[in-house]
């Protein structure tokens, strides 16, 4: 089988072909594209969660591509990061981190991220045309994560145009040079809080380093970036995937508009049903796998669809319709296992204080152009729209 995703019409709506896929086998051989290798693609939601559980898929990628030329040039901090390890590297950098993003921990971002999204909806032209992934979308996780970590305002635009660039399909010199930028940026910033000392989770991360030597200071830029583009990308394609699923769906945005506790409930239905990660990053077997009833060789990637498991209708019936009232928490939109996203509560708490203020502001907002003419980021890890246009 040719790898679906590498057809632009995928792009547009990837969900028909995930359903063909799926319905010939949950879990499929995939044929290498160009410059590929070959490996399995994973649809079914009951063999995505067993995958994303399972200890015999590594996420080692420098053990993987050790002994395979490659004239790529990702810095290693951005190529070993904390997804690309397995334990007890992985759960050591790991326990570092969770405590930032504990649910009491992101309580006390609430006020800050409220703050800021009133701010840039202030700037929002009243009844005018204009871009809700420029206007919201995009900035309010990256100022939140920004000012979690301590990055300067002046920085943050260059930090959000070099972390886009990390998510170029198809142009592995681009993703090179910006993992490049963003190592050398995020090393320029952990010398300056050296000098000037604060109390940024990126300042505690640089004492476990200096202190306790628990991090290498390879690992402690790796782990500052990781946290950077991560804490972003992903809550930037949610909230403009959950903004397009309710336009397209008008009944459950009038819905949300006038009934507005409802928006924590109906997060999990709306990141199933157009996920923001179409794809979980980087596995490989370490040895013979028997998964869905197909039997995968050692020392093969295995493609974890999640976009396509959150649309099994075996797990979520009539997947293809956004229903509020729709029990959806098993959606793996934030993985599962070890590696599951540390950052979901911070991006859970993002979107429900951002769509809450943006219906509660304009509680008419609209899409503003045809939905064919909606162009979405040409990249496979993640879906996301490169702009919403919408009239409020």
């Amino acid at each position: 089988m040719t790898d679906p995703t590498q057809d632009p019409r995928f792009l547009q709506d990837p969900y028909p072909a995930y359903a063909a896929l799926r319905s010939a086998c949950p879990v499929q051989p995939l044929s290498p594209g160009s410059g590929g290798r070959p490996g399995f693609l994973v649809t079914g939601h009951a063999e995505a969660r067993e995958a994303l559980g399972d200890g015999r898929l590594s996420k080692d990628t420098a053990v993987f591509f050790a002994d395979k030329g490659s004239r790529r040039r990702l810095h290693p901090a951005v190529a070993r990061t904390m997804l690309a390890c397995d334990p007890p590297r992985h759960t050591r950098l790991r326990k570092l981190v969770t405590k930032a993003f504990t649910t009491g921990a992101v309580k006390e971002l609430r006020p800050f991220i409220a703050r800021v999204t009133d701010e840039l909806l202030d700037r929002w032209p009243a009844g005018e045309r204009f871009d809700f992934v420029a206007g919201l979308a995009v900035p309010l996780p990256v100022i939140v994560i920004c000012e979690l970590l301590g990055v300067p305002p002046a920085d943050r635009a260059h930090v959000r145009r070099r972390s886009a660039q990390l998510f170029a399909a198809g142009e592995p010199d681009v993703i090179d040079a910006a993992s490049h930028a963003m190592a050398d940026y995020m090393t320029e910033l952990v010398a300056a809080k050296r000098r000037a000392p604060g109390d940024s989770l990126l300042d505690r991360l640089i004492a476990a380093r200096d202190g306790a030597d628990r991090l290498s200071e390879e690992e402690l830029v790796s782990l500052a970036v990781l946290l950077l583009v991560a804490g972003h990308e992903t809550t930037t394609n949610a909230l403009g995937n959950a903004v397009l699923a309710l336009f397209r769906h008008p009944t459950e945005l009038a819905r949300l508009r006038d009934r507005q506790s409802d928006v924590p409930a109906a997060l999990d239905e709306l990141l199933r049903f157009d996920s923001s990660v179409s794809t979980a990053t980087f596995r490989f077997t370490t040895e013979p796998v028997t998964l869905g009833g197909t039997d995968i060789p050692a020392g093969v990637p295995v493609l974890i669809a999640l976009g396509a498991a959150n649309r099994d209708p075996a797990r979520f019936p009539a997947p293809d319709l956004l229903d509020l009232d729709r029990a959806a928490a098993a959606q793996l939109g934030f993985g599962h296992g070890i590696h599951r996203c540390v950052g979901a509560p911070l991006a859970r708490a993002e979107m429900e204080i951002a769509l809450g203020a943006v219906l509660t502001r304009f509680p008419g907002i609209r899409l503003a152009v045809p939905v064919e003419q909606l162009e979405w980021r040409r990249t496979r890890l993640v879906r996301g729209l490169t702009a919403l246009p919408v009239l409020a």
